[in-house]
């Protein structure tokens, strides 16, 4: 069971680190909007034959909170992804794959501010630790740039793209019970809608780039790979080994990324990089390790490594 779990997280966190590769390949080939709409009607049309049933059952509670779901689904996967390809036309997706690493800090930075949630010091030790590593890149290895505000313009982007989806996550404990099948589906056709708006800014603009077969090619897999199997394996990865074994595998995001960004992009990888990878995988799994070891001493009898 927990080889196969393994399997399934690890594809999901490749399919993920390809989504920033798919960014990059899709850069003069299909505008940044226009990649978004598409992947995520795209993934809408596949999705729905499936989560059809469970959509009818439960109508009346999508219908209730359909403003919340429509919130969610245009700020965690419109706008996060419009940013995010949006950037990859002015960043390295080295530096993209290992910026969105710091997603855990945003998460945490939040839930301590609005919710009190409790923290230790090897959570603070570990989120420092993160936090360096991310400048690092954003400075391009020169922390001297930050006290100018150097920062490039598309490592700017994904940052603020960081910033959204980490709302989008302390958001998620509002979600209401409903099949996953019911939520990804809503949240889809919420991103589609609420991405038409940055499409068509794109066209009055002049800035509408139609896909060409690279463009096709992207799109497709963007919608396939990152916004869906990748889901489905995650929640089934859950179901396995628990969601704090599971999340660890957050952490192969940035290794794949930089991976494949060398292999398949060519992208140089400079040792400032391999720094700001160590410091900020290093800091996730320390910060992470320890709120597990608070959440297994606060479980009368829990082993280390089980689900609470």
């Amino acid at each position: 069971m927990a080889i196969r779990a393994y399997l399934l997280l690890t594809i999901t966190a490749i399919s993920w680190a390809g989504n920033a590769i798919a960014g990059k390949l899709a850069a003069g080939h299909i505008s940044p909007a226009l990649l978004t709409s598409g992947r995520w009607l795209v993934a809408f049309v596949v999705l729905l034959p499936f989560a059809l049933p469970h959509v009818r059952r439960e109508w009346p509670i999508i219908a209730k909170n359909l403003p919340f779901l429509a919130v969610m689904g245009i700020v965690g996967f419109t706008i996060f992804n419009n940013l995010l390809y949006l950037a990859l036309n002015h960043t390295s997706a080295i530096n993209v794959t290992i910026e969105q690493a710091s997603m855990p800090l945003v998460v945490f930075l939040a839930n301590f501010l609005l919710f009190g949630q409790r923290i230790s010091r090897g959570q603070i030790i570990g989120f420092a630790m993160t936090l360096v590593g991310v400048a690092t890149v954003a400075s391009n290895g020169n922390l001297y740039n930050l006290l100018s505000l150097d920062v490039g313009y598309g490592d700017a982007l994904l940052l603020l793209a960081v910033v959204f989806y980490g709302a989008y996550t302390v958001a998620l404990r509002w979600m209401p019970k409903l099949h996953w099948l019911s939520i990804i589906t809503t949240l889809a056709a919420a991103a589609f809608i609420g991405s038409l708006p940055f499409t068509l800014a794109e066209s009055i603009t002049d800035n509408l780039l139609l896909p060409d077969t690279r463009g096709w090619l992207t799109l497709l897999y963007a919608a396939i790979f990152p916004s869906i199997l990748a889901q489905v394996f995650y929640i089934k990865g859950n179901q396995l080994i628990g969601g704090n074994r599971a999340g660890l595998f957050f952490n192969l995001v940035p290794v794949f990324g930089t991976l494949f960004a060398v292999l398949l992009l060519g992208e140089h990888l400079k040792m400032f990089h391999l720094i700001a990878l160590v410091l900020v995988i290093g800091g996730i799994m320390l910060a992470e390790h320890k709120a597990a070891g608070r959440r297994t001493a606060s479980v009368p009898g829990n082993k280390s490594g089980s689900r609470p």
